[in-house]
């Protein structure tokens, strides 16, 4: 792991930076670097054992550091020594009140801004207004204490936090991303939100995880769905860019009353479960006012359940501070009475592994279980997109035999099962590690730039 070094103002010199004492580096060293902004400077080895980052006052207001407070890393490429990283957090949605920014979003981003000094990162919130092309420069939102805006260089790493699908796709910001990644060379992570069918196909060519994945089809005719039904007797239909459990019908077939069944989520009344003589009936009326299309057909598999309710599982993942696949989070999320889902938003609660004491394998077992599928899927992921991805949120199951199988993976999962107390600690550790990658993506950048562009 690579060391922090404080960071300590210079007052009786001037355009000079000292180096911390166990700090080795060549005597080449001419120019300082602090996100994008480079300048050229005198570079010294502190003396007496000091190991802090040393910067006089004018340079550090050159450079535009927001903080002498601040716990930072070392990197050095060629002549240029780089302290940092800076990290840009990309995001839409502010508004014009101070104390919330970013709405009813900025409690989460204030928890994740305040892990940055024990990670060695100086991060902040931008969205695409918020940059000055041609100072090179970027009116950051920081939280300490409170939010203030700050003017910085770009940054050396962004992290991709676009709350949703349509802002994705909007031209300017995918103008924001080309031009940044390529006039500028900065790694980005999290690019994009995953659509579920695309996912599904390209996991399919990855052998070593096939046995996770329940069949799943884009919705062509009314006979797939009938044969699906015939070999599994229930089947989910879910929207391919749906999110937070919304538009998901779950179909089953009565075959001794030969009655057709769907269970879903009305947002007016609540969890219903209407029967239908005929399959067509059903689809005909599920699909009234929207075009199912735009749905997949999945496999239902008979999940272990807890006082009669079925259990999936969330499992984060994030990428650490040497590049690896670390499991971050796992927790059970049970179905509400007659919900289609285990979302909380359909009344799903939140479990931890030791609560489910009903099940026929021990917590340690699960978590053995799910461990090995999430890093095993996550590998296989990272090796089929296009992109850097630093976390991932997985939707597991477990079935009545202990085979675990993939619902849903989510490249911006949500935090809602940290709401638990006993997995606050978990809330940290992820807010921490989708930090601690940036240092990972930085050093990779200054050892070869060319490596980073996708």
């Amino acid at each position: 792991m690579k060391k922090l070094y404080p960071i300590e103002i210079i007052h009786d010199t001037s355009q000079t930076i000292f180096t911390p004492s166990d700090f080795t580096h060549s005597t080449t060293l001419k120019m300082i670097a602090f996100g994008t902004l480079k300048k050229e400077v005198i570079i010294k080895k502190h003396k007496n054992w000091r190991t802090t980052i040393g910067i006089s006052k004018d340079l550090f207001e050159d450079l535009h550091l927001p903080s002498e407070h601040s716990n930072l890393h070392l990197f050095t490429d060629e002549d240029t020594l780089y302290i940092g990283p800076l990290v840009g957090i990309f995001t839409s949605g502010f508004s014009t009140i101070k104390v919330r920014p970013i709405g009813e979003r900025s409690i989460l981003f204030s928890k994740l801004l305040s892990v940055q000094k024990t990670v060695g990162v100086v991060a902040f919130l931008f969205g695409e207004q918020h940059i000055n092309w041609d100072k090179g420069t970027i009116n950051g939102f920081f939280y300490e204490d409170g939010w203030k805006v700050i003017e910085v260089p770009l940054p050396n790493v962004v992290y991709d936090r676009i709350p949703n699908r349509r802002i994705e796709n909007l031209k300017r910001i995918k103008k924001v991303k080309e031009r940044l990644q390529k006039d500028y060379l900065i790694p980005w992570y999290n690019p994009s939100f995953f659509n579920k069918l695309d996912i599904y196909e390209r996991l399919l060519q990855e052998d070593s995880i096939s046995d996770y994945l329940p069949e799943t089809h884009a919705f062509t005719s009314i006979s797939m769905v009938e044969r699906m039904l015939s070999n599994f007797g229930n089947v989910f239909l879910k929207p391919k860019n749906g999110s937070l459990g919304k538009g998901i019908y779950q179909v089953l077939y009565d075959k001794k009353e030969g009655f057709y069944y769907v269970r879903y989520n009305d947002i007016n009344e609540g969890n219903k479960l209407i029967k239908f003589d005929h399959l067509e009936g059903l689809i005909n009326h599920l699909f009234e006012d929207h075009d199912p299309s735009n749905y997949l057909v999945q496999q239902g598999i008979h999940l272990v359940r807890f006082e009669k309710n079925s259990i999936d599982f969330r499992v984060h993942t994030n990428k650490n501070k040497n590049g690896e696949w670390e499991t971050t989070a796992i927790a059970a999320k049970i179905a509400g009475n007659g919900s289609v889902t285990t979302h909380m938003n359909n009344g799903g609660v939140v479990k931890t592994l030791e609560e489910l004491e009903e099940l026929p394998w021990k917590a340690d077992e699960i978590e053995k279980k799910l461990h090995k599928a999430s890093l095993q899927i996550s590998a296989a992921l990272e090796n089929q997109l296009v992109g850097t991805i630093g976390e991932i949120g997985f939707d597991l199951g477990l079935d009545r035999r202990g085979r675990v199988w993939l619902f849903e993976a989510n490249s911006k999962p949500g935090r809602s099962i940290f709401k638990h107390p006993s997995l606050k600690k978990f809330d940290l550790e992820t807010r921490r590690k989708s930090l601690e990658y940036a240092v990972y993506l930085m050093e990779q950048s200054t050892k070869s730039i060319e490596d980073m562009v996708q």
